[in-house]
């Protein structure tokens, strides 16, 4: 849906967007602990402090508003993965209108529990934004209600953008650059129409995980792209596509979108923890690891550098990853493989080479008479750091090997190691599905009984996904059968076999050390 509004046309529809029913103006904070490390003027808009904890009240309201009484009183249903439904379940309570929230099976619990206590009606319908999506669309026309899009709508950009006017009156004169998440595109589109048209010459810029790069993608192949399977961990911007109204507005008037890993995110979580001691979620931290990655990588730094707090909804359970993987994204730890000589007195020869650095984690076991392996983690101060102390272990004649950017060893591994085993003919998988309640149960009835499972790991700790680790014994004669099962099973997987983390700590061959 396109609505042809030229920006001068959607900078009158924002200065009278309806927002502050429900809103407040955000305050804009500085930033001194990243201004200091990036030496640049950081500030944090601080949209996580609203009354839902996100930006999306804004849109949903200035949506709602314009509705004429009748339309209104019939109520109103949307799609969303948390937030944006928040914003409409606020706006109804205040408007006295009935809201049904479509949201996916993966919708954290803390949001949920929001949803329902706003006094909205709840349906959960499938794994992603898109099931949600159809469902609520069906909705609409079984019960005559009307559907408030999360982001490709005229008011609900209009209502995004008075983010961008609060902006004007806030920052100091001239121009800025503001980052800001991209899911569906209707933030950044706000942001443009308001902040280019207030401020000229300022920079605006979209903000998306490595795994659910839609609007990059889109703007690099000049059409909106669908993605087959959008990562969940930054939930609130888990999108298959971007809106078509969304589309025109970011080609035109969008400085760039910068994409960051997810481990990225986790270390702009604890930026802003230990700036304002505030938890967000990994899509409001999203802007902070973009800010950082453009300071850190050439951008200019002469001008202010606002990153768009988005949301603060983040599920408990989901704190264990960010906090583990935090490290890792700030480029501040080093996970390493090392083997070492079995006898007496290695293992603290092996600390005298790592020096006075900060050993962040040690695990070690037994595995045969001559040579052990470690896995070893280190405080780093820089990501060149790490290769100074390969070149040490090397130098010092042990053979390492650094697997701080291999995922299988990130996520399950390093909680597994305890022995190796040989085991005739096996091989190791990984596996990606849908989390949600009840996956694991679902994930084994599948698997069934037809292969023995010779290794098992699954870790439920509030990530993106499920994550499997597994290994089957397979004889060759019956290697076609388990190819088809792998096919129809319909999940994501990857054979992990030749994974150097599995080979070190995990898979010895047949004959080895016995």
């Amino acid at each position: 849906m396109s609505s042809g509004f030229s920006p001068a046309e959607y900078l009158k529809l924002i200065r009278e967007s309806d927002v502050y029913g429900v809103a407040i103006e955000s305050p804009l904070d500085e930033a001194p602990l990243l201004s200091s490390r990036l030496e640049a003027s950081v500030f944090l808009k601080r949209e996580d402090l609203q009354p839902v904890h996100s930006f999306k009240l804004r849109g949903a309201h200035a949506a709602m508003a314009r509705l004429d009484p009748e339309v209104l009183a019939k109520g109103v249903v949307a799609a969303s993965a948390g937030n944006h439904a928040q914003g409409v379940a606020l706006s109804a309570q205040k408007m006295g209108c009935r809201a049904v929230i479509v949201v996916p099976a993966t919708t954290p619990e803390v949001k949920r529990n929001a949803i329902e206590n706003l006094g909205a009606e709840l349906v959960t319908h499938g794994d992603t934004y898109h099931d949600a999506y159809q469902r609520a669309r069906e909705i609409e026309q079984e019960e005559s209600l009307t559907f408030i899009h999360p982001y490709d709508d005229p008011f609900v950009i209009a209502g995004q953008g008075t983010i961008g006017v609060e902006l004007d009156s806030q920052l100091p004169p001239g121009p800025s650059i503001v980052f800001a998440a991209v899911g569906g595109g209707g933030l950044v589109s706000g942001l443009c129409l308001a902040i280019k048209q207030l401020r000229p010459g300022s920079k605006v810029f979209g903000v998306e995980p490595e795994d659910s790069p839609a609007m990059h993608d889109s703007i690099r192949a000049g059409e909106r792209v669908v993605l087959e399977k959008p990562g969940l961990f930054a939930d609130g911007v888990a999108v298959r596509q971007v809106g078509e109204e969304t589309f025109r507005i970011c080609q035109e008037l969008l400085d760039g979108v910068i994409v960051v890993t997810n481990d990225a995110i986790c270390a702009a979580v604890k930026d802003v923890y230990e700036e304002k001691r505030a938890i967000l979620e990994p899509s409001g931290a999203l802007p902070v690891a973009g800010l950082k990655q453009w300071a850190e990588t050439g951008g200019r730094k002469d001008l202010p550098l606002v990153a768009v707090t988005g949301g603060a909804n983040v599920s408990f359970d989901r704190l264990r990853h960010i906090s583990e993987r935090a490290d890792l994204g700030e480029k501040t730890e080093a996970i390493f493989a090392v083997r070492i000589p079995e006898r007496p007195g290695s293992f603290r020869q092996l600390c005298s080479v790592l020096g006075k650095r900060s050993v962040t984690e040690f695990n070690y076991r037994m595995d045969c008479q001559d040579e052990a392996v470690v896995f070893v983690g280190v405080r780093t101060r820089t990501e060149d750091e790490s290769e100074g102390i390969l070149h040490s272990l090397r130098s010092g004649l042990y053979p390492a090997y650094d697997l701080t950017h291999d995922e299988l060893a990130k996520t399950h591994v390093r909680h597994m190691i305890g022995g190796m085993a040989s085991v005739p003919n096996e091989k190791i998988y990984h596996f990606l599905f849908p989390e949600r309640p009840g996956a694991l149960g679902e994930f084994l009835d599948k698997l069934g009984g037809r292969w023995n499972i010779s290794l098992f790991h699954y870790r439920n700790h509030g990530s993106d996904r499920g994550r499997v680790l597994a290994g089957f014994q397979i004889p060759n004669s019956t290697q076609a059968e388990f190819n088809s099962f792998l096919t129809d099973l319909g999940y994501e997987f990857t054979e992990e076999s030749l994974n150097p983390s599995v080979g070190l700590f995990l898979s010895r061959p047949l004959g080895r050390g016995q």
